[in-house]
C-alpha cells in the first residue's frame, strides 16, 4: 500500500528513511539482538543512543554549553505547570497570548502566581502577531512566555518580543528545527516532538543551567523539577527510550540534508508554492496576516462551511490526509512539516486548482 500525503498537525509526518531504517532495525537494533523498546534504559547500547541524540541536537541548533538538553515526558502540556513551578520565584510572569495553547499556559500558570497578559492576539481571532518590540513588562516578572508558532492559527513570531532582560520561554513546538534559532537569547526553550521530530511522548527542554535550581514553589513534585532530571541527564527514571531513538534518527537525517539552514529553505519553497496560490485564489483564502505567516502551519478557508467540508472529504479520497482545521475554527489546515516533501505540497495545490475549477 502507497503512503499518503499525510497533512496533520501532529502527530505528523516523519522522514520515510527514518521509519524504514527503524523497521530494520525493530527486531535487531545494531546486533544487540533485541529492539530499543525492549532494551534496558541503563544500558550501554541506549546510553550510547541518548548520548548521540544530545550530541547531534546541539550540534544542529549550536546549543551553547551553559544549556542543559533534558528529553522529558508529559508533552508541551505538563511544561504548562513545570516552568511557573521552577521559575516562579516571585510569583509573578508576563504571557504574550497569540494563541490556545499560550492561553492554556497562561491559566496553568496562574494557579501558582499572577499571570499578566501584556499582549494579545485575541481580538483577531489569533491571525496575527502583536508587536512586542516595546511591550510594557512587569518589573517583577520572573520571566516573559511566548509560543512561538501557533499550530491551530498558523502564525510565527518572525522577531522575538523585548523583553528588557527578563528570561524568556518559548513553546517551540511545531516549528522546533524548521530553522536556526539562537538559543542564546532564550531562557527556557521547549516542544513536544510528535509535529516535527518524533513520535508522540517525548518533550525536548533547553534549559540555560542558571535556572536550574532546587528553589522550586513549595510542594513541587520530585519528578516536575528540572533539577532532577538536569542532574541524571534525563535518567532519573525510564525515559521515553523508543521515542528518544527515533528523535535520534530524525537528527540524524536533518544534518544530512545540510542542518537548519538547509531546512529552512526548504521549508520556505514549499511554503511558498501554497500561500502563493492562497494568495490568487478565487476560492480559497488564507486566515493569517501574511507578515505574520508559519511555514508550518497553512489554516485556509472557502467561506462556506459546507465547501470545506466537502473539500476534505474529497481531497481524503485524493490520499491527502488530515486537512480539516482544528475543531475549535474549522475550515482546512495543512501542516507542512520538515518531512513532509515538496512533492506533498504540489500535490495539494493540484487539488485545490481542481476543486476550484469544479466549484466555483
Amino acid at each position: 500500500m502507497s503512503r499518503v500525503y499525510n497533512f496533520s498537525a501532529g502527530p505528523a509526518v516523519l522522514p520515510e528513511e527514518v521509519l524504514k531504517s527503524a523497521a530494520e532495525e525493530m527486531l535487531d537494533y545494531n546486533g544487540s539482538g533485541m529492539s530499543v523498546m525492549e532494551m534496558s534504559h541503563r544500558g550501554k547500547v541506549f546510553q550510547e543512543i541518548i548520548d548521540t541524540a544530545e550530541a547531534d541536537l546541539r550540534e544542529l541548533m549550536n546549543i551553547p554549553d551553559n544549556y542543559k538538553v533534558l528529553f522529558l515526558q508529559g508533552g508541551a502540556s505538563q511544561q504548562f505547570a513545570m516552568i511557573p513551578m521552577n521559575l516562579m520565584k516571585n510569583k509573578v510572569a508576563d504571557y504574550i497570548v497569540t494563541g490556545q495553547w499560550a492561553k492554556k499556559a497562561a491559566a496553568e500558570a496562574a494557579k501558582y502566581g499572577k499571570v499578566n497578559k501584556i499582549a494579545s492576539s485575541e481580538d483577531k481571532t489569533f491571525s496575527y502577531i502583536p508587536d512586542c518590540s516595546d511591550l510594557t513588562i512587569s518589573e517583577d516578572a520572573d520571566y516573559v512566555y511566548i509560543c512561538e508558532n501557533n499550530t491551530i492559527y498558523g502564525t510565527k513570531f518572525k522577531a522575538l518580543p523585548n523583553t528588557k532582560g527578563k528570561i524568556l520561554v518559548a513553546d517551540v513546538s511545531s516549528c522546533f528545527l524548521s530553522e536556526p534559532v539562537d538559543v542564546s537569547k532564550y531562557g527556557v526553550i521547549y516542544g513536544g516532538v510528535q509535529k516535527n521530530i518524533g513520535p508522540a511522548g517525548v518533550v525536548i527542554v533547553i534549559i540555560r543551567e542558571d535556572l536550574i535550581t532546587e528553589d522550586v514553589l513549595p510542594g513541587t513534585p520530585t519528578m516536575l523539577m528540572y533539577k532532577t532530571h538536569a542532574d541524571e541527564n534525563s535518567l532519573y527514571n525510564t525515559p521515553p527510550s523508543y521515542g528518544i531513538y527515533i528523535c535520534g534518527k530524525v537528527f540524524k537525517w536533518l544534518k544530512n540534508m545540510g542542518g537548519l539552514e538547509a531546512v529552512k529553505a526548504r521549508n520556505e519553497n514549499k511554503a511558498k508554492l501554497l500561500y502563493d496560490f492562497l494568495d490568487q485564489s478565487k476560492l480559497f483564502k488564507g486566515t493569517v496576516e501574511p507578515k505574520d505567516r508559519s511555514l508550518m502551519n497553512v489554516p485556509f478557508i472557502t467561506g462556506n462551511a459546507e465547501l470545506d467540508e466537502k473539500f476534505v472529504k474529497e481531497a481524503k479520497a485524493a490520499r491527502l490526509e488530515n486537512l480539516k482545521g482544528h475543531r475549535s475554527v474549522g475550515g482546512m489546515r495543512a501542516s507542512i512539516y520538515n518531512a513532509m516533501p515538496y512533492e506533498g505540497v504540489e500535490a495539494l495545490v493540484a487539488f485545490m486548482k481542481k476543486f476550484e475549477e469544479e466549484n466555483l
